[in-house]
């Protein structure tokens, strides 16, 4: 089980739910929010149309974790809506419903023909409500309707929508992981198309936050702990250190903003966050919790890396022990899994170390060492899988 907080029809929720569950059966059989209807199962018909963060969303094939922060709205949540009052009426004035089955999904996407596309014609609307079937009644009635609405919001002059999506495609929480002060204050941001910038508010984790997953690394640096200490203070020196990072701003030694960007094979991740740093000078110790998403793939992850240094070879090296713990939402998680991951911070951790020596390393108008600059994941899954595999080979072999 895991634990999802989420707000659904502006009440804050807190849940343990099956990472399998999709939203559709957690609203409907958890919380008798049955107006959100279930047909097709595979996010064709439309029938399960919901709002999440301000998009409609297909809740059939959303999972439930997957919406971490998220504002949710379902047709029960539309009760006091000014747009879908008028669908509303138009929908029962213009025959556009007969079972009534397909309605509220045909009533989740109109509402958001009406606040996107307000100068839509009928080819428009057809092309834009062509997610949403319905099996009784022909469309017709429920083209006129949307056109009515359209019509008269126009005609009395109702001001166009400014904080909906502009362009078609697939929404989801745009707000996972990414503000820690509780679901309120991170549903009051935009949504995930309206901040392409990395977000501007404390990354503080909730008190109560815990990893999905969480494991150790450790790696020795060939400088005295004092060198090492005093580099890990300089925050853009050790951003430039990891690869495909780069800083917002400027960060001061307490919180940072930037973006940190993967290759995963063909696919670009950009993902931007903020992260707030800890120090205790007399423990060499440190401590960074952090969270970012990444646009592209509606993917987020929030982090805590905790690290301690400790003097080696009578102290002319460095060792450096670092417990990292993540959770990752969205279309990357794929990746997620935890041992496939270990292989691949492992790799990381080691450009960073090359990165960390070739930088304490130069001396006084040397020239920088080559450093890694940029991480492509898609390369790394291949050589972890190659080592596996060639592992596998040597126990069948043996």
């Amino acid at each position: 089980m895991s634990m999802v907080s989420l707000t659904v029809n502006s009440r804050p929720l807190r849940a343990d739910v099956e990472p399998r569950t999709n939203l559709a059966d957690f609203l409907r059989d958890s919380h008798d929010l049955t107006g959100t209807h279930i047909g097709c199962e595979h996010g064709v018909c439309g029938a399960c149309t919901i709002i999440v963060d301000g998009e409609p969303v297909r809740s059939c094939i959303t999972y439930a974790v997957a919406c971490e922060n998220a504002q949710i709205t379902t047709i029960e949540g539309l009760n006091d809506d000014e747009v879908a009052g008028e669908l509303r009426a138009a929908f029962t004035r213009e025959h556009g419903l007969q079972c009534g089955y397909c309605t509220p999904g045909m009533i989740v996407s109109a509402r958001d023909v009406v606040l996107r596309m307000p100068d839509a014609g009928e080819h428009e609307i057809r092309a834009a409500m062509s997610g949403n079937l319905c099996r009784c009644t022909g469309y017709v009635g429920i083209v006129r309707a949307i056109r009515s609405v359209i019509a008269e919001r126009k005609a009395r002059g109702a001001a166009p929508r400014a904080d909906v999506r502009t362009a078609l495609g697939p929404a989801g929480s745009g707000h996972a992981g990414a503000f820690a002060a509780g679901p309120q204050k991170a549903l009051a941001a935009p949504s995930a198309r309206a901040t392409a910038s990395a977000p501007r508010a404390a990354a503080k984790l909730d008190a109560d936050w815990v990893p999905q997953t969480s494991f150790p690394q450790s790696f020795v640096v060939a400088h005295p702990v004092d060198v090492v200490w005093d580099f890990f203070g300089r925050v853009d020196e050790v951003a430039a250190c990891l690869p495909g990072a780069s800083l917002v701003g400027t960060p001061t030694p307490e919180h940072v903003e930037g973006q940190i960007r993967v290759k995963v094979g063909p696919m670009v991740a950009e993902f931007q966050g903020v992260a707030d740093i800890s120090r205790d000078d007399a423990l060499h110790a440190g401590r960074i919790s952090g969270s970012g998403r990444d646009t592209r793939s509606n993917s987020a992850t929030r982090g805590l890396i905790g690290y301690t240094l400790t003097p080696v070879e009578d102290g002319r090296a460095t060792r450096v022990d670092v417990s990292i713990g993540y959770t990752l939402t969205g279309m990357l998680a794929q990746f997620g899994r935890s041992g496939l991951v270990q292989d691949i911070a492992g790799r990381l951790v080691a450009a960073f170390v090359q990165n960390l020596e070739a930088r304490l390393g130069r001396g006084e108008g040397a020239p920088a060492a080559p450093v890694v600059t940029e991480l492509n994941a898609g390369s790394l899954v291949y050589s972890v899988f190659l080592s596996r595999l060639k592992e596998l080979w040597r126990k069948i072999a043996g």
